[in-house]
């Protein structure tokens, strides 16, 4: 008896500790410059005991023509903007477009859960590099910032808070765009 008191005990410890480093994320690990990515974001857990009650995707610089998901039994908005930079899309030049998603509704802090959005990625992203996408989390009485993007050299599995993040690939040469 004792051995399984030890052995729920620690598997208790451990499934707590894999919440408190459970951090926003994308279900994706790749996006291809030059085409249009779908991006799903992943809620892990509310803050502490709280509920989420609100989800906002910041769109980065770059990433143009956002659209998100309609979620059932959440209320969804955009707040749209004027980009720093003009950029060619369907043959017009398109110089404003979404700039932040917001979900309001609840996701209790039991369960888990995600939120999608597309958008194009334009070629004033870097191939090769990694593309930051900074999430809010908001409950009743606290919010969760997962914004911290790593300085050079430094690993971003060291952030308390780091922004989601996916690989921005080249667009292959043998392959055509599509939006």
């Amino acid at each position: 008896m004792k051995q399984i008191t030890s052995f729920t005990a620690i598997t208790s410890l451990l499934i707590f500790a894999s919440q408190a480093n459970a951090h926003v994320s994308l279900a994706e690990t790749e996006v291809v410059q030059g085409e249009t990515a779908r991006l799903t974001l992943r809620i892990p857990h509310g803050c502490g005991d709280e509920a989420t009650l609100r989800v906002r995707v910041q769109i980065p610089e770059g990433l143009i023509a956002a659209q998100p998901m309609v979620k059932a039994g959440w209320t969804l908005e955009t707040v749209i903007g004027e980009y720093r930079n003009s950029y060619e899309y369907y043959g017009s030049t398109v110089s404003e477009g979404v700039q932040e998603i917001i979900w309001s509704g609840e996701l209790l802090n039991a369960y888990y859960d995600e939120f999608v959005f597309r958008a194009w990625i334009s070629d004033h992203v870097t191939a090769g590099e990694t593309l930051y996408i900074p999430a809010i989390q908001e409950c009743a009485n606290s919010e969760r910032y997962w914004i911290e993007i790593p300085e050079a050299g430094q690993d971003g599995h060291n952030l308390e808070a780091p922004a989601p993040s996916v690989l921005v690939v080249p667009a292959s040469a043998d392959e055509g765009h599509s939006h």
